[in-house]
């Protein structure tokens, strides 16, 4: 302060004509005695210090500089607030003095910690910290201070295991309490938002129990203090990580302080305090029994390097000089001052501190100096970082930067490679309660405990979630399913019965297995066809029972593959109208035997009613009616490939929807009304003669069809997907050689392997006895 005085009175661009006095008074920290002093200098009469020259006018104090310390700038702020005199103190930053409600008049060229909290917490966030402990001064700036932190925590998701309120004045019960609770956490980082007093005390106490390992995050009170560096001799902070205000280096501050000579300025206790402390001697023998060595007053200042004479070390230094200077400025705007100013002017505390709210200046080192509507300057920090050295306790080393005034992404720059922590280690502690829930999991909250304490749980079916510790599952689209991982959605796989898989490559083979045998079957036919055998079990119906079997296998052929339009409207219409063409041929064939037999009862001559045109036109006519079904059934809602999501649910399956079930059934119903007419009508002609009719192989090729198809309704709709698919062709494919093999093969049997059995005579009954 006084060098900035003794340089504006050397100016003749500022106040010219006009110099600056001061009075000086140390509130050694006392609430009491800052009240004190304030109402001393607001109530003055005296004239300036002596040390300058002496005013024409009784002094008037224009403003206070201080305090540095935020409680007892809140005390003088509400005693002097209502006289609008301005107070601009250089270090007190609790937010609380922001409200011009209650203090009007202060203002600081220090941050608020409205921004300092904001910064401590982001920092906390940008190493990924979510469990950390908290201990704070319990004064105003240390709980406003702490309240900031934890409310801008909670919204970034950083939860306080504790947060622990400490005086350095405080019983050891009370302080051992403390220590103990923070051995018992589980968090390994602490945010100290201390006085650097109450750090010294705090270190003390630390250090006796050996409390190293922790990393500590610090507030600018102490992140920066080279006392508390000094003593920390356990290595209690080392790789601490804090915000400090910038360095500054005020020139020529250096050498007005290096040109001190206490020994001629001993009515100033402030200079003799400071000469002892820096060279530990006395200026006078104060006490006869106790001899120490006395100052020369020739003691050199240039060599010593400490944090007396380190200007860098020392930004409230600068902010000091800032608000001097803001004061000076504030006075030559209301002097009118251009050559000379008007002495005139009536000075009024109230227009000085409109003036000083509104100024907006650069110091010679190039910093803007202005306030805001808080009386607060624009926020600006360093993140210092303590790292260890050799032959010292520990370099404050600057690792970033903190803006307020910049957007949001831009505010905090970290160089996180340079940084020490704790345990000298290079690797970024983790303190968390919970670890990281990874993509596919979600959070659940531990009951009881902090948002920052969860187990994490799987997805459900069907869910993902593709990032670290999501709150919810995402369900995936109706056309997805998730991977293994259920961190991401894949398209769900299409499935139908293929050729080229194992149980379709088979279905396919009996399905041409069938077919060739059925034309095999069709050749032997043809071949033998004057033959007795042939003749006797009407070729003309065998020919079309042949051909219809033939297209039974074939059709089976139509429900492999993907569907598509008019592969489903063939499928189940093809098989319907062939099936039904099939069972008329068996019914035809099983009513000539029974007309047959009952023509040669005497008096009957019944073969002349269903002679072959009327075996015809009961083929034509059962068929037709299974046509007109089916002509129904597409004409009303026919078929039609869809894709089933809901049956199989990591998959879709490619299906042929029925449209009408109640055209479905009904193919199937009279499929079923011909079968079991064809049964009752062979079961009745099982017992004729052997070797004239083919009743019993009729008989069984039906209760194989019968079962087949009795057996095909509940495995067919119990089925999911493809093998829903697979069971009609098996039940197809399985009725189709049931009647193939019952009905053709022991025919085929006798013309191959027993010729001798296919003459007239055999099978009229007159031949040898078998």
């Amino acid at each position: 302060m006084l060098f900035a005085i003794e340089e504006i009175n050397n100016r003749s661009d500022l106040l010219p004509g006009i110099s600056l006095g001061y009075k000086i008074y140390d509130s050694c920290g006392s609430i009491a005695r800052s009240i004190k002093g304030a109402l001393a200098l607001v109530n003055s009469n005296a004239n300036m210090s002596d040390t300058l020259k002496a005013c024409t006018k009784p002094a008037h104090v224009q403003a206070i500089m201080g305090e540095a310390s935020s409680s007892p700038s809140m005390a003088i702020a509400t005693v002097i607030g209502p006289f609008y005199i301005p107070l601009i103190s250089q270090f007190a930053t609790c937010a609380c003095l922001s409200d011009k409600s209650k203090y009007p008049s202060f203002l600081r060229t220090i941050p608020s910690d409205y921004y300092q909290s904001r910064a401590l917490a982001q920092l906390v966030k940008h190493f990924g910290w979510t469990w950390v402990g908290a201990v704070r001064t319990n004064d105003d700036y240390g709980n406003n201070g702490m309240a900031a932190f934890t409310e801008t925590a909670a919204q970034l998701g950083i939860c306080l295991e504790y947060s622990l309120a400490f005086f350095r004045t405080d019983p050891w019960d009370k302080i051992q309490k403390i220590i103990e609770i923070i051995k018992s956490s589980t968090s390994r980082v602490i945010v100290a938002f201390l006085s650097q007093a109450d750090m010294d005390v705090f270190l003390h106490v630390l250090s006796s129990h050996n409390m190293t390992g922790y990393q500590w995050v610090g507030s600018e009170a102490w992140i920066f203090d080279f006392q508390s560096a000094s003593r920390d001799n356990n290595h209690i902070l080392d790789g601490a990580i804090g915000l400090s205000i910038p360095k500054a280096n005020v020139s020529g501050l250096k050498e007005f302080i290096l040109n001190v000579k206490p020994l001629y300025l001993t009515n100033n206790d402030l200079f003799i305090e400071f000469w002892e402390a820096l060279f530990h001697c006395k200026v006078k023998q104060s006490n006869l029994d106790e001899i120490q060595r006395l100052c020369t007053g020739h003691e050199n200042l240039t060599g010593v390097e400490n944090s007396f004479t380190d200007m860098s070390l020392m930004p409230m230094f600068n902010n000091m000089y800032k608000g001097v200077y803001a004061v000076a400025r504030a006075l030559h705007n209301v002097l009118s001052c251009n050559n000379t100013c008007n002495n005139k002017t009536q000075l009024d505390p109230l227009l000085i501190l409109q003036n000083i709210k509104r100024i907006h200046f650069k110091t010679k080192e190039g910093d803007e100096v202005y306030f805001n509507e808080n009386g607060d300057p624009p926020a600006k920090y360093e993140i210092i970082n303590w790292q260890p050295k050799e032959n010292g306790p520990v370099d404050f080393v600057t690792v970033g930067l903190y803006d307020a005034s910049l957007p949001a992404d831009n505010q905090m720059n970290v160089q996180q490679k340079s940084i020490i922590w704790a345990r000298n280690s290079v690797q970024v502690p983790v303190s968390v309660c919970s670890e990281k829930c990874p993509p596919g999991t979600r959070k659940v909250l531990q009951k009881g405990k902090p948002m920052c304490c969860f187990d994490c749980i799987s997805c459900a079916e069907g869910e993902i979630s593709n990032s670290s510790d999501s709150v919810t599952c995402v369900r995936c689209p109706i056309e997805f399913w998730p991977n293994r991982r259920r961190d991401a959605c894949i398209q769900k796989e299409a499935e139908f019965l293929s050729h080229q898989e194992i149980m379709g490559a088979l279905l396919t083979v009996a399905s041409v297995v069938g077919t060739c045998m059925t034309v095999v079957v069709a050749l032997i036919f043809v071949r033998y066809q004057k033959t007795p055998l042939v003749k006797a079990n009407n070729s003309e119906l065998s020919f079309l029972l042949l051909f219809s079997l033939t297209l039974c296998f074939l059709c089976s052929l139509t429900f492999i593959g993907e569907p598509s339009e008019w592969s489903c409207m063939l499928r189940h219409t093809a098989f319907g109208i062939t099936f039904v063409l099939c069972i008329s041929c068996v019914l035809g064939k099983t009513m000539v035997v029974l007309m047959a037999f009952n023509a040669t009862l005497p008096g009957r001559n019944v073969m002349k009613w269903f002679g072959p045109t009327q075996q015809r036109l009961v083929v034509l006519g059962f068929t037709l009616i299974q046509v007109l079904i089916c002509i129904l059934w597409l004409t009303i809602s026919p078929p039609f490939p869809s894709r089933n999501f809901k049956e199989i649910k990591d998959k879709i399956i490619l299906e042929c929807a029925l449209g009408s079930a109640t055209g479905f059934w009904a193919v199937l119903g009279y499929i079923g009304l011909l079968a079991t007419l064809c049964f009752i009508c062979a079961f009745l002609a099982r017992k004729l003669p052997d070797n004239f009719n083919e009743a019993k192989f009729i008989t069984f090729s039906m209760l194989i069809f019968c079962a087949v198809w009795i057996t095909f309704i509940p495995a067919y709709v119990s089925s999911p997907g493809k093998f829903s698919v697979a069971v009609e062709i098996f039940a197809i494919l399985a009725s189709s050689f049931g009647l193939l093999i019952c009905i053709f093969i022991p025919k085929c049997y006798i013309m191959l392997i027993k010729p001798e059995k296919n003459t007239k005579r055999n099978m009229i009954g007159t031949g040898p006895s078998k």
